[in-house]
């Protein structure tokens, strides 16, 4: 089996790693927006007088952040432009997309199967992922909390980082958490700056024996990480490129609803019209485009209809007669 199986559905792209049968590592892509490994052309807005940083604009007004600009490129000027960052929304903003100058041709963001290639990765692009695995690490990335013997992880998404709090009764309750803080730093794709509230340790050798294990657990996941303190308080710093399972999930709740939504009705089988019932909010977010290539890609009439009563993640689909 390849080490990675891809699932290019309808308005999303999903990747996932299987060890021992259940994922061990995923990602996720909207297709459409700036992404890390896209070049293009873009005009220099903004640029304060002796610095390397500044703003530029795509034609369709995205705007992206730069660095290492060359000391004569001023604003009005056109430039090429490599996005090493794609736009991270959070609450009340959006973090804009990054990039820098390059004399690299012209490419188009390029797809989650490519950028795995890219980095090494092998890949088979799949119909479909095993029953049940993806609803259930959507559904986790949904609620923010993950289980584990004797305690939970609760996620917390913030501008500054996203944290994890420790809950639970398990004896020795922070290195019983450790394994899951691992597993879910892999499941949900998560970069940038995490920080993780471990219990209060009681004592110097508490504290090393958690710092220990947080070594072992993390030892093939790529990042910095502080010691933990006489708080319990840990900070971890890996690299980002665009947003996690978690801060697609959470941030954009109706278009994430929407797209699962899509998924199972394409894994529907049998005769008969696709027939959607969702909330409202879903149903606008359903774009045509996406509606025709369901019909497309199942060879079905597809129907939507709404339910003001069910909850956003609620939606379901199922075959009806013509």
């Amino acid at each position: 089996m390849a080490e990675w199986l891809v699932e290019e559905g309808i308005g999303e792209h999903r990747a996932i790693r299987l060890e021992n049968g259940q994922i061990a590592a995923a990602k996720l892509d909207w297709p459409g927006r700036l992404a890390a490994g896209q070049v293009i052309e873009v005009k220099l807005v903004q640029r304060s007088a002796g610095s390397a940083r500044g703003m530029a604009q795509t034609d369709g007004g995205q705007d992206i952040l730069l660095d290492r600009l060359p000391r004569d490129a001023s604003e009005g000027a056109s430039m090429r432009v490599a996005i090493t960052r794609s736009a991270i929304a959070e609450r009340g903003r959006l973090k804009r997309a990054q990039g820098r100058p390059t004399e690299e041709s012209l490419r188009p963001a390029p797809t989650l199967a490519e950028r795995l290639r890219d980095e090494g990765h092998s890949v088979e692009t799949v119909r479909s992922f095993p029953e049940g695995d993806w609803d259930a690490l959507f559904a986790d990335a949904w609620s923010g909390a993950v289980d584990f013997a004797g305690g939970s992880l609760l996620f917390a998404d913030t501008p500054a980082m996203t944290l994890i709090d420790i809950d639970g009764d398990a004896r020795d309750l922070s290195l019983a958490a450790i394994p899951a803080i691992a597993s879910a730093l892999r499941r949900f794709d998560m970069g940038g700056v995490v920080g993780i509230d471990f219990p209060t340790p009681e004592g110097k050798p508490a504290r090393q024996a958690i710092d220990r294990a947080l070594a072992d657990a993390l030892a093939d996941w790529p990042h910095e990480r502080t010691a933990i303190n006489g708080f319990g308080f840990v900070q971890l710093v890996a690299r980002l490129t665009g947003p996690s399972l978690l801060q697609r999930i959470g941030r954009a709740r109706i278009g994430a609803a929407a797209r699962i939504l899509l998924r199972r009705a394409e894994r529907l089988e049998g005769a008969g019209a696709t027939l959607i019932t969702c909330h409202p909010a879903i149903k606008a977010k359903l774009k045509p485009e996406w509606l025709a290539e369901l019909a497309r890609r199942t060879g079905r009439e597809v129907r939507v209809q709404t339910a003001p009563a069910l909850a956003i993640e609620a939606g379901h689909a199922q075959l009806v007669e013509r």
